[in-house]
């Protein structure tokens, strides 16, 4: 593995990835400005806000897996063109939680008690007591927008200063906000209650420029602003205003919309304290980010483990290996599914029953749509980018969940279809005897048979005879048959259509499929290896 570190780590974090013996990891020191060339042959990329990563640089990336991004935003990062090429990009969120809470508390702390100004009267000669006397925070209102880790961690600070808490995020339980002591209320409502509004949600369509003239308008005369969240957030030209005519006493900014701001009307202004950017950048805040996307990124090479991706699903390691055998059914029923289908794919319908309904699926039908896609594509799909290339193909993909359902006795049954322009065939599949995948029907057909190794798939006329012939042709050309399942359909009581899966020890050639085709009643016949 060639892992490359576009820019500086914690040394703690490169000696994590240096710990896996037989693996390269190239430093920005030995970059030499082309970062291009050392991605030809690398599998990890780990970069922090500096190094743009966009469409062109990853171009040569042939081998390249995953991006680390040593922080939270990924601005820097290409990520639809990431996702094209079936790399899984992650992020830290949280592991500078704390530096940011803590400069948020500092900021508030500034405006509370004047600190830019007194240190700067102080500096000029002047002993100005009366004209820089200040508030205490304890007793405010604290409004926060956005309760995630950041969120959180303010509103354990806040309640230490004897402020009181009001907290607006559509997606946090009940149980958190008990525990923390705090009260959720919609937005118009912290607002009007807040003294001190503290933001710390991410850059959306919906976040972005949320903090307008009307929303400043419907805010506390006298209230203070304080954002260490992302500059977009706010109308930087109707805060000045708000902040000119003093019905927001104080603002300090830590974020501006254009970094480093050059010509914000914010700047100006006297009742105004800015910092650039720094909230995260602390000593402890830095090497937590660097040892964790380091570990994230080993995680991810070594046993396919997804952290903080903001293009896949996250899971957890022990949701990862809960899973895992349900990945490799699932991608070797869509591949047994593109084998025994004719025609050009359609559309893909992923149906899960029983527990891993209630999964985060996605992965398991982006393992469905590999295995498919990757029987008939040049180009390989894997877990990241399955689904969009599908969506680039014209292949209708759609789940369907029914949670808690048990089928053929197995609790959790895994079905798809797959419809042609020529055919549609539906098969099922469960994990069973541990960790083996298994085909339990298809087209409703009930047989039980492993999904492995070298098969052959037959469709016949239920009559006397088929099996004999079989054997007798796979035994004249020295091919040992390890497996022989069957399923049949009755009609009107009466044998009507068999399937069979016949597992054997060596590949067939072409030759020794024609042959069972030629038996009268035999209508299908495909090999696969899977």
């Amino acid at each position: 593995m060639k892992i490359v570190v576009a820019e500086k780590i914690a040394p703690a974090a490169l000696a994590a990835l240096k710990e896996e013996a037989k693996w390269t990891v190239v430093g920005p020191e030995n970059i030499n400005g082309n970062l291009a060339a050392e991605l030809e042959s690398a599998d990890a990329l780990i970069v922090r806000s500096a190094v743009f990563v966009d469409g062109k640089t990853l171009e040569s990336a042939k081998k390249l897996r995953v991006i680390g991004r040593a922080g939270v935003g990924v601005d820097n990062i290409d990520v639809e063109a990431a996702t094209k090429r079936g790399i899984a990009v992650m992020n830290t969120p949280g592991a500078n939680a704390v530096a940011v809470a803590e400069h948020t508390f500092a900021l508030m702390l500034a405006l509370a008690r004047h600190l830019a100004k007194a240190d700067a009267s102080t500096r000029a000669g002047k002993w100005e007591k009366k004209a820089l006397q200040g508030t205490e925070l304890r007793g405010k209102t604290l409004g926060i927008v956005g309760l995630g880790r950041i969120g959180v961690e303010v509103a354990k600070r806040a309640k230490a200063f004897g402020m009181k808490v009001v907290a607006h995020d559509p997606f946090v339980s009940t149980v958190l906000v008990r525990e923390l002591g705090i009260t959720l209320a919609a937005l118009d409502e912290i607002y009007r209650d807040a003294d001190y509004l503290s933001l710390h949600v991410g850059l959306t369509p919906q976040t972005q420029g949320m903090i307008h003239a009307q929303t400043l308008a419907k805010m506390k005369k006298g209230a203070r602003l304080v954002n260490c969240a992302r500059g977009e957030l706010i109308d930087e030209a109707a805060l000045a205003a708000a902040l000119k005519s003093g019905h927001i006493a104080g603002a300090a900014l830590d974020v501006f919309t254009e970094e480093p701001p050059k010509a914000s009307a914010l700047l100006a202004l006297d009742n105004v304290l800015a910092t650039p950017h720094i909230a995260g950048s602390t000593k402890e805040a830095q090497d937590a980010v660097g040892v964790q996307i380091a570990m994230q990124v080993r995680e991810y090479l070594k046993r396919g483990v997804i952290q903080n991706a903001v293009n896949v699903p996250s899971l957890s390691h022990e949701e990862y290996v809960e899973m895992q055998p349900y990945i490799s059914l699932a991608e070797r029923l869509g591949a047994f599914l593109a084998n025994v289908t004719a025609g050009n794919v359609e559309a893909v319908s992923v149906r899960y029953s029983g527990r891993i309904a209630e999964w985060k699926t996605e992965l398991l039908r982006n393992a469905a749509v590999k295995g498919i896609l990757n029987q008939m594509l040049a180009e390989k799909a894997n877990l990241v980018n399955a689904a969009s290339i599908a969506a680039e193909r014209g292949v209708e993909v759609t789940e369907i969940k029914k949670p808690r359902t048990s089928t053929g006795g197995a609790g959790s049954v895994l079905s798809l279809l797959i419809k042609t322009n020529a055919e549609e065939h539906l098969a099922k599949g469960a994990v069973l005897h541990g960790k083996s995948p298994r085909l339990l029907a298809v087209d409703d057909i009930d047989i039980e048979a492993p999904l492995e190794r070298d098969l052959i798939y037959m469709r016949n006329q239920d009559v006397p005879g088929v099996i004999g012939k079989v054997g007798t042709i796979l035994g004249r050309h020295a091919i040992n048959i390890a497996n022989f399942s069957l399923g049949r359909r009755e009609k009107n009581g009466k044998p009507a259509e068999a399937i069979a899966v016949v597992h054997v020890d060596s590949k067939p050639t072409e030759a020794v499929l024609e042959e069972l085709r030629g038996i009268e009643a035999v209508k299908l016949v495909k090999a696969m290896r899977l």
